[in-house]
């Protein structure tokens, strides 16, 4: 049944999942939070976001580890959360069960496809939300819906009792208006005991990244390098051209670059290559994963997702090896090029929302640019937080920070640490700006 619209239509069902023993002391005690609808819970249907897979698939034996741990932690599950169909789509609107409307910006998409989840932490029906991201299912709503969204290191959070999208890449990750909260389900999820605070000895600016930015660069990156000044020292800031490195040190990508003029649509050919990789392996374990069903059911599909799914059905096996030989590659690099302790900024999305039913075509440029930037973590398993910045032109803006595989505790610690200095500067730029 679906849930009524009232609530920003970000449900697709209520229900109650309390702790089985609450307690004052349990770390997530008092709060609320909601699932995507691709979470197991024992009894339900994991409905994927279409009615033809909840009408062919039995209820749930069990519900995902990753559920029970933030129900054991003291918080609440309120409901399950509209998605874009099969996970695929990073816009949020979906045919059947409608779009969850966006708090920020009414008229504009909220992001997918953990669209309700977002939406519901948004307009402040949750204190937190789980959400799966793939190719950038966290992190795109995150942005256009002007709240955090972590995507955490690959593997470290059971995605088991989640529906598979394309395990290379899948991760559970969450949502919070606020770092606190962000860390507090971070601490749970990633099974963490409170660490030792370790100050970053480099924040490093991808300057080309922020060219592919349709906000001005002073907006986004100056307002953030200002607030790392105020808190760690101007000494931490570096500066680099994160294509060239990739290009230099990742020589298996040499087959996904284009050959042809589009520079001029992907700014960074090497990061547009590595989205190519990303985005073939993806297709190719869809299909392993789903493809006998969608051949089968042939279910009704909305536009852009229906002619994903259908291209992944009919991928083949070539040049998949090689795409796992640019995961390998491009995590050795990153990895060496962060080395401990430092950080990479970069835009979590290259421009405001879109607005709503633009025609999927139209769309095109703006996905394969935010997939050039959504890659960089999707690729080498890193964690990244996606920060909101406030309001720019009556919008939400935002900017990430990716930290090596396995650092998520110490970038969640930053981004806490960062929150006073970075909301004085993001008020003084919104004011500026009127």
């Amino acid at each position: 049944m679906r849930a009524m619209a009232s609530d920003y239509g970000a449900f697709m069902t209520k229900f109650l999942l309390q702790p089985a023993k609450p307690s004052p002391a349990l770390p997530l005690n008092g709060l609320t939070f909601a699932i995507k609808e691709i979470f197991d819970v024992e009894g339900q249907v994991t409905g994927f976001g279409n009615p033809d897979w909840a009408r062919t698939h039995s209820a749930a034996c069990s519900t995902a580890p990753s559920v029970l741990a933030v129900l054991e932690a003291g918080a609440t599950c309120v409901g399950k959360t509209v998605m874009d169909e099969m996970a695929y789509s990073i816009n949020g609107e979906n045919k059947h069960y409608g779009t969850p409307r966006n708090p920020c910006a009414p008229d504009r998409v909220p992001g997918g496809s953990s669209s309700g989840s977002a939406v519901a932490v948004g307009a402040m029906l949750v204190d937190f939300s789980l959400g799966t991201d793939t190719g950038g299912s966290v992190r795109v709503p995150a942005s256009y819906c002007g709240i955090y969204g972590f995507r955490p290191s690959h593997d470290v959070v059971s995605t088991s009792g989640v529906i598979p999208m394309a395990q290379s890449f899948d991760t559970v990750g969450w949502f919070a208006r606020d770092p606190k909260v962000l860390k507090q389900v971070g601490n749970v999820l990633l099974k963490s005991p409170q660490v030792d605070y370790v100050r970053p000895s480099q924040i490093i600016i991808a300057e080309d990244c922020f060219q592919l930015l349709s906000i001005p660069t002073d907006r986004v990156a100056h307002v953030f390098v200002k607030s790392i000044e105020k808190t760690f020292g101007g000494h931490v800031v570096k500066k680099t051209t994160l294509g060239d490195y990739v290009k230099d040190n990742v020589p298996s990508l040499d087959c996904f670059l284009s050959k042809g003029g589009d520079e001029n649509i992907y700014n960074i050919p090497s990061l547009a290559a590595l989205s190519s990789a990303m985005r073939l392996l993806q297709r190719y374990e869809f299909k392993n994963n789903h493809g006998e069903w969608v051949e089968t059911v042939r279910p009704d599909l909305g536009p852009g997702i229906s002619e994903r799914v259908w291209e992944a059905v009919r991928v083949t096996e070539e040049k998949v090896d090689v795409c796992h030989l640019v995961k390998k590659e491009f995590h050795a690099a990153l990895t060496a090029f962060l080395g401990d302790d430092s950080i990479l900024v970069i835009p979590t999305v290259p421009g405001h929302p879109p607005k709503l039913q633009t025609d999927p075509s139209t769309l095109e440029i703006f996905r394969a640019r935010a997939f050039s930037l959504l890659a960089i973590a999707g690729v080498s398993g890193f964690c990244q937080v996606s920060i909101p910045l406030g309001m720019y032109e009556n919008l939400p803006v935002s900017i990430s920070l990716l930290a090596k595989r396995g650092s998520d505790a110490f970038l969640l610690n930053v981004v806490e640490t960062l929150y006073d200095s970075l909301r004085e500067e993001i008020s003084i730029a919104e004011k500026a700006s009127y």
